[in-house]
């Protein structure tokens, strides 16, 4: 679908905004309710709201169960990111978390009960029981049901799906005032005001060949953020869950850590329980060590996974308890109470992107993040599990309420030459298109990045990596005019920072590892690297 095409159609109708929310999961949703109560809200989304990441958190979102708890959670959270957390935004994290959860709990959100309490559970890396889920193992849609009712419910919030935002749109004086829209169904392309904008786009681990995140997980927040000369921070922390179905010819599906919580054990392609040669707290290690693990006992056994084993618990308890990962692995004829599950590690969640303050705020004014998209500083070099449910709701309400302030604060705006310059850009594309084989491109990019930007990294497979999508990057320049396209521009451009800042870190630290670096203390290992655009466009380190 050309872009000059479909511009000379009829101008699709999209409601005056006060505030853009771009994207619908967790964060979203609960950055939308709030910004409902000082304006009028347009939430847009690239196809429908079911298919964010969000949905798909199977294990449940951590929270302080009693009030001594909050310490607690803190600590194993700061534990957790290996010394690289901002220990304010942790700080509000676990302090707001139990009052957010409440007030989903009143918009109808219905977590597991044990009696007349709240089922607590523990996951990997947390020091007691703290793990609230619902539907024993379908917390993110349970989570996503009560705020899309929630939303739903409020005459100030409107919705267009399958609109895919290609980029961000600043006035003369360097603020975010909107975005350059696709309508995926039309093709028409138009620019969409607002006085401020809230990024909630979820992740990018479609850049890597194994990942748990859903389709639509291509980085656009991330680039679009880094293009519009944001400060984007810790690009090499990608967390790799340990425990990913694999199936070939299956789709990718997370198995949860809760698994292991509950008694689950690791065993390699020979049967042996192997995770107490890596930690002492074996299964229940943190997630880096766990992937390490695994990854190592597939290497020396030349094995393409091994096996998580709950053969040993009562099958009754596993259905109940797991009634999603039981139903979906018998459907693949793999009964789970009878059967080991082959597994591998898989990109599942990036600690990194655009830097925001404790309110969500980054710094490119007028622009706002909240989860995954954001690096909002709670989750270090390595995430606590569960704990990425919980951040999109406090940090989506905290940037509904540092959004909602600026807009009072802000001024008149005036157009400049980035909104001119965005839908030139658009428009020039099909002057320069030549043949690009792009699903190949795509191939060789999640190849590429699985290979020499995934769980151990070094010097010798950084270097080539980065030319090689540098090439890539170059070759998409004015190419790119439909959602796919445009998503892989975008994935090519935040695997190349996902590389560089890999590059960078010249030693280990958390869920980044580096064969030729191993050690984890070494000069400058607590500084967060950090990127954004010069005037030019080229990358430069903050």
């Amino acid at each position: 679908m050309a872009v000059r095409r479909a511009r000379a159609a009829a101008k699709p109708t999209l409601p005056i905004a006060d505030f853009l929310v771009i994207g619908s999961g967790v964060a979203g949703l609960r950055a939308a309710i709030g910004l409902s109560r000082a304006g009028r809200v347009l939430i847009l989304t690239k196809g429908s709201p079911a298919e964010g990441s969000s949905i798909y958190a199977q294990g449940g979102v951590a929270v302080a169960s009693e009030e001594d708890d909050i310490a607690l959670h803190r600590d194993d959270t700061l534990r957790a990111g290996k010394g690289l957390c901002r220990e304010a935004a942790v700080q509000v994290l676990v302090e707001e978390g139990p009052a957010r959860i409440h007030e989903l709990i009143g918009w109808g959100a219905c977590f597991d009960k044990a009696g007349e309490g709240y089922a607590f559970a523990r996951e990997a890396a947390h020091s007691r029981d703290r793990i609230m889920r619902a539907g024993g193992d379908a917390t993110g849609t349970e989570m996503v049901r009560a705020l899309l009712g929630q939303a739903r419910s409020l005459p100030q919030i409107a919705w267009r799906d399958h609109h895919f935002t290609v980029d961000l749109l600043k006035d003369g004086e360097g603020r975010c005032n909107g975005a350059l829209v696709l309508d995926e169904s039309s093709g028409a392309v138009r620019q969409v005001k607002a006085r401020a904008v809230v990024l909630s786009t979820g992740g990018a681990g479609q850049i890597y060949a194994r990942t748990t995140n859903p389709s639509v997980a291509t980085g656009d927040g991330i680039a679009m953020a880094y293009r519009a000369g944001a400060i984007v921070e810790d690009m090499e922390f990608v967390q790799f869950h340990p425990t990913a179905l694999y199936l070939p010819a299956t789709p990718q599906f997370l198995l949860s850590e809760a698994m292991r919580g509950e008694g689950g054990i690791l065993r390699n392609i020979t049967g042996e329980a192997f995770m107490k040669r890596y930690h002492e707290m074996a299964e229940m290690a943190p997630r880096d060590i766990v992937s390490r693990a695994i990854w190592n006992e597939m290497v020396a056994t030349s094995a393409r996974h091994v096996y998580l084993d709950v053969t040993h618990l009562n099958p009754g308890f596993i259905r109940e308890r797991f009634p999603t990962i039981y139903a979906t692995c018998l459907r693949y004829d793999v009964d789970i109470t009878e059967e080991m599950i082959p597994v591998c590690p898989s990109a599942h969640f990036m600690m990194g992107g655009a830097w925001t303050d404790t309110y969500g705020a980054t710094s490119v004014p007028g622009l706002f993040a909240a989860g995954e998209v954001a690096c909002s500083g709670v989750h270090g070099a390595n995430r606590l599990a569960s704990n990425s449910l919980l951040e999109g709701l406090v940090f989506g309400a905290r940037a509904a309420e540092s959004a909602a302030d600026y807009a009072v604060r802000l001024g008149p705006s005036r157009d400049g030459a980035a909104v001119r310059k965005a839908a030139t850009s658009m428009l020039a594309a099909e002057e320069r298109r030549d043949q690009l084989d792009m699903e190949k491109l795509l191939n060789s990019l999640r190849r590429l990045m699985w290979a020499k930007v995934g769980i151990i990294r070094n010097r010798e497979g950084l270097q080539p990596a980065i030319a090689q999508l540098e090439k890539w990057e170059e070759r998409l320049k004015g190419r790119c005019q439909t959602r796919r396209e445009l998503e892989i521009q975008n994935m090519v451009m935040v695997g190349r920072l996902v590389a560089t800042a890999a590059l960078q870190r010249a030693h280990s630290l958390g869920a980044h590892f580096r064969s030729d670096f191993p050690e984890e203390l070494s000069a400058g290992w607590d500084r967060h690297i950090q990127h954004s655009t010069s005037a030019s466009g080229a990358m430069r380190v903050v």
